[in-house]
Parts: structure tokens; C-alpha cells; sequence
């Protein structure tokens, strides 16, 4: 605290007379003080979560809290969800305004490469239903449209999720093996 005035000295004078020159000391100990008490952690839930639908005439529209809250914080944080259910993207319809360049590229290809495609692969009914409700879901939204490259044709290959639908991947093997290697070598680990 003996350090000299940055070049105003007048603002280190008391504006009152009477008035104690070591309040700055004071709130500098009370900064201390405040800063050397432990803080609460905040603990994500990771187990104890129950899902709440926001919007009861439409299916989907849930979102996850935690069953550890207090009944009078739940309330709370309900109410302010449901009043501004409209800011969540439900859907891809809700995301207009999407740059396509953020998911578009165009791939190399090593001259002389020839196309290759792939036989039609046979899927379970079942599956094949999930595929199609997930491929009209982003034909609606505007992600799918119609490839007018027919020599690479790539198969759908369903990957079942957790929670019972189905992750549409793509089977690139034929692709990759005709498109220029990255040269990123990995460094020489000891």
C-alpha cells in the first residue's frame, strides 16, 4: 500500500473532512477476504436427469433437467422454459438462414480414377422405414437434394442410436481409396 500515485494525487485525498483515508485498504482486505473463501461447484447432472416436454400438443419437444432441483427452482425454470419455447430449434426447419458452404465441399479426385458404384445394399424393412422418415425430415428441410453424379453411387449404411433411431452414414471406402492422400504424417512419437 506504499505505492506512489500513478500522477493525480488528488484522488487519493478524502473528499470530506473526517472522512478515513483506509477505506481503499478496507475494501482491498474485503477483495481478499472474498476471494479466498471457497466457492460452490457447480455439478452438471449427469445421471439424474428427467425429461420434460415444453409443449404437450407436440410430440419432440422435450428438454432435460435434473431431478435434484428443488420443487420451488423446477417451477421456476419450467416457467421460463415454456415462455420461451419458440427460441429452441426443434427441427432443421427451424434454422433458416443456414449457410449451405458451412456443409458443401467438393472432393479431389486422382486423374484416372475410375467411378465405382456400389450395389444396391438390402436393408430390414423396419430400418429402411427409419431411413425414409430421416431422409424426407432433411429432403423438407432443404439439406437433400437430387446428385446428378450417378458413376459414384454410395451406399446407406444405418447405424442404430440409443435411442432407437437411426444415423444415416455413408460408405466412402471406394471414394477415399480415389482421392488424393492428405500429406499430414504423424510426428515420431518416443
Amino acid at each position: 500500500m506504499n505505492d506512489p500515485p500513478l500522477g493525480n494525487e488528488e484522488l487519493d485525498q478524502p473528499d470530506a473532512p473526517g472522512e478515513d483515508i483506509d477505506t481503499e485498504a478496507e475494501a482491498l482486505v474485503d477483495i481478499e477476504r472474498d476471494g479466498n473463501r471457497e466457492k460452490p461447484r457447480f455439478e452438471a447432472p449427469v445421471r439424474d436427469l428427467e425429461s420434460v416436454s415444453l409443449q404437450e400438443e407436440t410430440a419432440g419437444r422435450e428438454v432435460r433437467i435434473g431431478k435434484q432441483l428443488p420443487p420451488a427452482s423446477r417451477a421456476k425454470l419450467l416457467e421460463l422454459l415454456k415462455e420461451y419455447t419458440d427460441i429452441f430449434a426443434w427441427s432443421y426447419q427451424d434454422m433458416p438462414g443456414l449457410d449451405r458452404q458451412i456443409v458443401e465441399h467438393r472432393l479431389p479426385l486422382l486423374p484416372g480414377a475410375t467411378p465405382i458404384r456400389q450395389q444396391l445394399r438390402r436393408m430390414k424393412p423396419e430400418v429402411a422405414l427409419k431411413i425414409k422418415d430421416e431422409v424426407e425430415k432433411q429432403w423438407n428441410a432443404g439439406f437433400l437434394a437430387v446428385a446428378h453424379y450417378p458413376k459414384w453411387v454410395a451406399n446407406i449404411v444405418p447405424v442404430p442410436k440409443k435411442d432407437g433411431k437411426v444415423r444415416m452414414c455413408v460408405d466412402y471406402r471406394d471414394l477415399n481409396r480415389a482421392s488424393p492422400k492428405d500429406n499430414f504424417p504423424l510426428p515420431h512419437i518416443d
